[in-house]
């Protein structure tokens, strides 16, 4: 069976944790468990990052980088978020293949050609869907991603499958309607908690069938990340079965 590149985002293992350990100290665990790719997440770090020593660290250990950070690349004011340049650069500099952003306050008016530049760098752009109500929704993602490419200058896109759930959306009618723009796929099942708040899960079996069927609307063998907790006593043991089911997670309809 073939295999595909799986994603760790550094979030997975607990945000009090990565802060008070340093998010390189995950960098032999991600290695030693089989994912090729580090999700480096930019709330995580208390100061800026160096980018040279995380670009030395990840090639010392075999892995890719994409990096994520919180910024939105349209402000509530519609222009476009002129930071984004910046943290480029940076993701650039880390070696990453791409950097991760939120779609943020996309409107009539926005100002889409000023997009070009940033979708010049060798570093690809990718716009995630998220969980706020302004940027995160089925519809006003497909009118940015298809006006984006009417203009010629539509980024790649984050495909997070859990974040629908946060709007009550079908994640498959957002596969067949976003797919042809989907470059990397944020994997979580989503469980509702006692007091009604939504939560990232380990998935069942049940949740890896429906995302074999939401791969099928994807290119093939597209990166698949790890978003949802990561813990226990054998932690490598834990994450090596995750990164394995993902890798070997093929698009096929599944009936029944």
């Amino acid at each position: 069976m073939r295999t595909h590149t799986v994603s760790i985002s550094l979030s997975s293992f607990g945000a009090d944790a990565v802060r008070r350990l340093g998010q390189a100290s995950y960098l032999p665990l991600l290695a030693a468990a089989g994912a090729r790719r580090v999700e480096w997440r930019e709330e995580l770090f208390d100061s800026a990052p160096d980018a040279a020593t995380l670009a030395n660290l990840a090639a010392e250990h075999g892995l890719q980088s994409l990096y994520s950070t919180p910024l939105e690349l349209w402000r509530e004011d519609g222009s476009l978020e002129p930071a984004i340049a910046q943290r480029l650069q940076l993701a650039s500099e880390i070696g990453a293949v791409a950097l991760k952003v939120s779609l943020g306050h996309y409107q009539d008016g926005c100002d889409l050609p000023a997009l070009a530049p940033l979708l010049q760098h060798k570093t690809a752009l990718y716009v995630e869907n998220d969980q706020t109500p302004y940027g995160g929704r089925l519809q006003t993602l497909v009118k940015f991603f298809r006006e984006a490419q009417a203009q010629g200058v539509a980024p790649g896109m984050t495909f997070d499958i859990g974040n629908w759930y946060w709007h009550d959306e079908s994640p498959l009618l957002a596969a067949q309607l976003l797919g042809r723009w989907v470059r990397y796929v944020h994997c979580k099942a989503v469980a509702r908690r006692a007091d009604g708040r939504l939560v990232a899960v380990v998935p069942e079996d049940l949740d890896l069938a429906q995302w074999r069927e939401l791969m099928t609307h994807f290119a093939p063998g597209l990166p698949r990340a790890i978003e949802y907790p990561l813990a226990g006593e054998d932690l490598l043991a834990l994450t090596a079965r995750q990164v394995a089911q993902l890798a070997e997670l093929e698009g096929q309809v599944c009936h029944g």
